[in-house]
This record gives structure tokens, C-alpha cells and sequence, in this order.
């Protein structure tokens, strides 16, 4: 399968997602909007789309002018029905292209926080979403974000934590978006905390950096899961 994947700054990448397509033998290929002129593809010449995280808002075009370029792709993808799966601010991008509202969201999250199943009664829509069932034992995971998404219309409200209602959302069966990051490896953390160490201000839901480095026995399990929810989303097999 033909991946693109969409990176906003350098110290957010693929991570452990990289390391998954190239051993499942997909075709991967980047724009990186923090290098002018880095070209985005033909939708015809994709078939799956990855949008990855980043310091910035879906609000910021004005500081951020590809912003504009960035949604008009993701809204060419979905007219396409192209498999996209968004990542932090990845999937606030993708909501806000959904008709969803993007918003401070009420507990700012940086740290090692479990992820539990929004109940089916709770999750806003009848489709069937296989989401919930991968974080049935509710794993602890890796977030940083302010911003959260509103669950676009249509989709499924599938996951949460303590601190927030809305971190995962799936909207048919290709395209889901995640609030957290299950593609975190310690390269990627340190320089996460590297670029953010302005932000951890202790608070009930922000952790100081040697626990966010502590968490690094987590990040076996996210991997598993990563690799359960690609296999799964590309339709490659289910749970």
C-alpha cells in the first residue's frame, strides 16, 4: 500500500509508525510542511493518508499559511476515500475538516495517562467501530495536547480518560482519528520534552519530564497496539 504521511515540525514524526510500514512492506513518502516547497502527491497516487502532531492549532493559519493548503489535501482525501489516520493535532485536523470543532480542551494532558472504551450507549452513533475493543484493558498511553477535538458528526465517540471525554473518534471503517501517541519511541520523547519543557507546569494531568521518561516501559505496548490498529485500519485483518 502507497502511505503518505503529513509532519508538521521535526521533533514529531512517524516514529514506531515508520517502522511498521517499511517491515509490512508499504511504500511510505512524506510532505513535511516545515520545509518550504516540500510538494504534496496526487491523491490518485496515494492510498492511505497519516497525519501526524505538532505544537500549533488548527486555528493558527495565520502564523501557519500551509495550514489552509494542509486541510484542502485532507478534504481531497476523504472526497477520495482514501484510509487517513490522524495523530494529536493530525486528528484535530481531521475533525476540523469533518465539521467538528477544535477547542482548549478542559485539562491540558503531557504525560503516561490510560485510555478507557467509551461505552456503546455513550458513543453518539449506532456504526459499528472495532476500536474499542483494541483498548478494551485500557493501556496506559503517551499524550500531549491542549487542544482537543468534538467528535465530528457521523463518527463514532470511542475512547477517553479521566482527565477528557473526546481521544478517539472513527468515522466509517478508514478513517480514525487519535488524540495520543502510540508512535512515541525514546528518541522521539526526549525530543518532545526537549521542545516542551516550557509547557510542564505541574498540574494533576502534566508530568514532570523524568516521569515522562519513566514511561518508557509503556512504549513496548503501544507498539503492539500501533501495530494491531495499522494491520487492522489498512485491512489487513481484524482484531
Amino acid at each position: 500500500m502507497r502511505v503518505h504521511y503529513l509532519q508538521h515540525v521535526p521533533f514529531e514524526g512517524l516514529g514506531y509508525i515508520d517502522t511498521w510500514l517499511k517491515a509490512h512492506r508499504h511504500t511510505v513518502t512524506g510532505t513535511a510542511f516545515f520545509e518550504p516547497g516540500s510538494p504534496l502527491p496526487d491523491t490518485k497516487d496515494i492510498d492511505a493518508l497519516i497525519v501526524m502532531g505538532g505544537p500549533m492549532g488548527v486555528y493558527d493559519a495565520t502564523v501557519y499559511p500551509w495550514l489552509i493548503r494542509e486541510k484542502s489535501f485532507i478534504k481531497d482525501c476523504l472526497a477520495a476515500h482514501k484510509r487517513i489516520l490522524g495523530i494529536c493535532l493530525g486528528a484535530q485536523l481531521l475533525a476540523d475538516c469533518l465539521g467538528a470543532r477544535v477547542h482548549p480542551a478542559p485539562h491540558k494532558e503531557i504525560g503516561w495517562f490510560a485510555v478507557r472504551p467509551t461505552p456503546p450507549a455513550a458513543r453518539g452513533t449506532t456504526m459499528p467501530s472495532w476500536l474499542p475493543g483494541l483498548f478494551k484493558d485500557e493501556p496506559t498511553v503517551f499524550h500531549w495536547h491542549g487542544d482537543q477535538f468534538d467528535i465530528p458528526p457521523g463518527a463514532a465517540d470511542t475512547l477517553s480518560t479521566a482527565a477528557n471525554t473526546a481521544q478517539a473518534f472513527q468515522w466509517n471503517d478508514r478513517v480514525l482519528g487519535l488524540q495520543f501517541h502510540l508512535e512515541v519511541t525514546p528518541e522521539l520523547l526526549d525530543q518532545m520534552i526537549a521542545h516542551g519543557t516550557h509547557e510542564l507546569i505541574p498540574s494533576p494531568y502534566i508530568q514532570p519530564a523524568e516521569a515522562l521518561r519513566a514511561g518508557n516501559v509503556y512504549m513496548a505496548s503501544c507498539h503492539r497496539l500501533m501495530g494491531h490498529l495499522l494491520k487492522t485500519w489498512m485491512g489487513e485483518g481484524g482484531l
